[in-house]
């Protein structure tokens, strides 16, 4: 997959609305809609949850076991985060949401800990 990039200012107009987040954050989220839509039958509205779970698997297939220290590394420390980087786009009009979407809908969607570092199958207890 080509790696995508921000043009015509873009990043400047989510860098007014929110700095807290490093520009391939941005881009990464845009890649997980993706990646969740590839792997659905049909293209359809995704609820934050499964955006969120969406950028876990993604991210994992990505980076491994370095996908917590990247995604951190970006500024994105809880599924909270992928809330605000998706809300910025959709307010800056490269998004869209439903009138029932909320940031809300990303928080708690899964735990970063258990996700990044217990999840992975050597960190797993070993069989008696």
């Amino acid at each position: 997959m080509p790696e995508l990039a921000f043009r015509d200012g873009v990043m400047d107009r989510i860098r007014l609305r929110e700095s807290r987040y490093d520009e391939r954050a941005y881009l990464f989220v845009l890649a997980a809609l993706e990646f969740v839509q590839q792997r659905l039958p049909e293209r359809r509205h995704l609820t934050g949850k499964e955006l969120a779970e969406g950028c876990r698997d993604l991210a994992i297939v990505r980076y491994g076991v370095l996908a917590r220290t990247v995604l951190e590394h970006w500024g994105i420390r809880s599924t909270a985060d992928f809330g605000e980087v998706v809300f910025t786009m959709v307010d800056t009009g490269l998004l869209m949401s439903q009138p029932q979407d909320t940031k809300d809908d990303f928080i708690g969607a899964f735990d970063f800990a258990e996700a990044f570092d217990r999840g992975y199958p050597w960190n797993a207890p070993a069989d008696s």
